[in-house]
């Protein structure tokens, strides 16, 4: 079986798995099995899970290349490194302005949060897009000076799997927050930014940053 095609069937089963543990039935699972401090852990859990499951996945490209599409010439590859670093730090900054350590699972695990009110953040990149961690990751996927076949169906799966996961999650974010959340996306898009001649006001209502 050819590079490309283990490398889509790889993603696609690291897509399922990941979207059985991120679902409400797993997490009520885990809540039968474990009790109440199955909330402070499943975030912290989830996040190993996944990173853990995703080595295998890289290493199939990684050991299966396939065959080159192309090479970037300098400065084009500089400008694509440029561009990856660039994503990585507005996936750093995406992650501090929704609270790195909750986002990972550490804060609960540390500071129980039992009927805490959900924030919806509007400010920063989320004056710009409503998935800013999504488009970082996107841009850092597309941005390689080097592709080849099986490099190509990682990202086509993964961009896939991303665009159907930011669905899923505007549903949740719209029955969190409601009202709310319909005016956030009537006035930000969802992952690629809209040129404009100043960024979104944010609403009234939301967090501050």
């Amino acid at each position: 079986m050819s590079g490309p095609v283990l490398t889509l069937l790889a993603v696609a089963a690291y897509g399922i798995l990941h979207s059985l543990l991120a679902s409400l039935w797993a997490k009520q699972l885990a809540r039968r099995a474990f009790g109440p401090r199955a909330d402070r852990l499943y975030r912290l859990l989830f996040n190993l899970a996944a990173g853990l499951t995703l080595l295998p996945v890289l290493s199939v490209p990684a050991l299966l290349p396939g065959t080159l599409l192309y090479r970037l010439p300098m400065p084009w590859a500089g400008m694509a490194l440029a561009g990856q670093a660039i994503s990585l730090v507005a996936l750093a900054v995406g992650l501090l302005q929704t609270d790195a350590w909750h986002f990972l699972g550490l804060r609960q695990r540390v500071e129980p949060q039992d009927g805490a009110p959900p924030v919806l953040v509007t400010t920063g990149l989320y004056r710009w897009v409503r998935h800013p961690l999504y488009t970082a990751g996107l841009a850092l996927l597309w941005l390689t000076p080097v592709m080849t076949t099986s490099l190509l169906a990682f990202n086509f799966g993964l961009t896939v799997y991303v665009l159907a996961a930011s669905a899923l999650e505007e549903r949740r974010l719209e029955a969190e927050f409601g009202p709310a959340y319909t005016d956030y996306q009537r006035r930000v898009p969802r992952l690629l930014p809209t040129p404009r001649l100043s960024p979104p006001r944010a609403s009234p209502d939301t967090d501050p940053g």
